[in-house]
């Protein structure tokens, strides 16, 4: 399985970014899918992620009610609606996935399968 992430760039505070990530190799219906970000110097930071059946979704407390994971079984890709931006949001942003991962467990960046290589995200106020 690859991912590949992208869509990221310099954008200014308040307004809105859509990240993306292509699979390849198996398809996202059968994935769970999430996002991660790692600022400088911080550790890595669960964003998102969708279940394998896409009918459930979680949200890190930062980004909760900003940003709207999404994926298209058509197109094979998960994408990151990110809205209101803020400087504290500037990050590598790196998707993942994992074939047995549940989404009612506590998400965890050791318990994904695969990464894409990263978008760097940059948000100027």
């Amino acid at each position: 399985v690859q991912l590949q992430a992208s869509g990221g760039g310099l954008v200014q505070a308040g307004g809105p970014l859509r990240l993306s990530c292509t699979v390849s190799g198996r398809t996202v219906g059968n994935l769970y899918l999430g996002w991660f970000r790692q600022a400088p110097g911080k550790e890595r930071e669960f964003v998102a992620a969708v279940s394998q059946n896409g009918g459930l979704s979680q949200y890190g407390d930062s980004v909760k009610g900003r940003f709207t994971i999404s994926r298209d079984i058509r197109k094979n890709t998960v994408g990151l609606q990110i809205n209101k931006l803020k400087p504290d949001d500037t990050a590598v942003y790196y998707c993942a996935a994992s074939i047995r991962w549940d989404i009612r467990l506590k998400p965890a960046a050791q318990a994904m399968n695969y990464w894409g290589q990263g978008t760097l995200v940059t948000v100027s106020s």
